[in-house]
């Protein structure tokens, strides 16, 4: 499928999904959130694509929202425009999302980089919510999960100034995985998502949404969430072909079912 505003392609199991706005360092207008959701859907539901990379420039993954498309907008119009509704289908992607960061990841940048599953990012990163320097704030879960990753001093902080933190604070605070130079932040990205891809299809989805539960329910709803998720995975023929496989002592061979 042809895009106006990112770019796809497929290397062995994993979907990989670049923004493509580089004359406004990939500004998040509503056409590009929607052709990214559109295609993270589409990769979702293709048995073939284990994970997702997700990916900027390396001067930019996202420098945040496009201004011009909110500057004259009143109230009643944002309401009905609802232009956050579209980020909770990315919240609901199944397979994995390796975002690889380089430059600004800030404002609608940071807050899709923290929809992410995992973050490589480069040692260029600058990473915050900048949106009271333009009189407003977060709207897409920056001041819900920037809170959770950093704690409330650090968010408030960052939230209330707008000053960005940087990739080696970000790696202190939790909420990058790694950082690295930036000629193989990308090429460590990629490696890592297709080492996931390699993984029981059915665990890794599991697991994913296991994960998520612990963000936002009491322990002992995880707790039992995760358990159903164990057992029902002994229905599937790649638990069989794991444990055959390490009681053989050689590589499982997952596929799917």
């Amino acid at each position: 499928m042809q895009y106006q505003y990112i770019q796809t392609e497929c290397e062995d199991n994993v979907g990989i999904i670049r923004l493509n706005r580089p004359e406004v360092v990939n500004a998040l207008n509503l056409k590009l959130i929607d052709e990214l959701t559109s295609e993270m859907e589409r990769m979702d539901g293709d048995p073939s694509i284990r994970a997702i990379l997700l990916t900027g420039s390396d001067k930019a993954f996202a420098a945040g929202a496009d201004i011009n498309e909110m500057a004259e907008e009143g109230a009643i119009s944002m309401l009905w425009r609802d232009q956050f509704a579209v980020w909770d289908r990315i919240s609901r992607i199944s397979v994995p999302i390796i975002a690889a960061v380089s430059g600004y990841a800030l404002g609608g940048g940071c807050e899709l980089m923290m929809n992410c599953d995992i973050v490589i990012a480069s040692e260029t990163a600058r990473i915050g919510q900048p949106e009271i320097n333009l009189g407003v704030m977060p709207g897409a879960g920056g001041t819900q999960r920037l809170t959770k990753a950093v704690g409330k001093v650090k968010a408030m902080e960052m939230m209330l100034t707008g000053d960005p933190i940087t990739a080696e604070e970000a790696l202190q605070y939790g909420l990058v995985n790694k950082v690295l130079p930036v000629e193989v932040y990308y090429q460590e990205a990629l490696k890592l998502a297709k080492r996931i891809s390699l993984q029981a299809p059915n665990a890794v989805r599991l697991i994913k949404q296991s994960v998520l539960k612990a963000q936002d329910h009491r322990l002992a709803e995880g707790m039992e969430y995760e358990r159903n998720c164990f057992y029902l995975l002994f229905a599937s023929e790649d638990q069989k072909e794991g444990m055959k496989a390490f009681i053989e002592k050689r590589k499982p061979k997952f596929t799917g079912r």
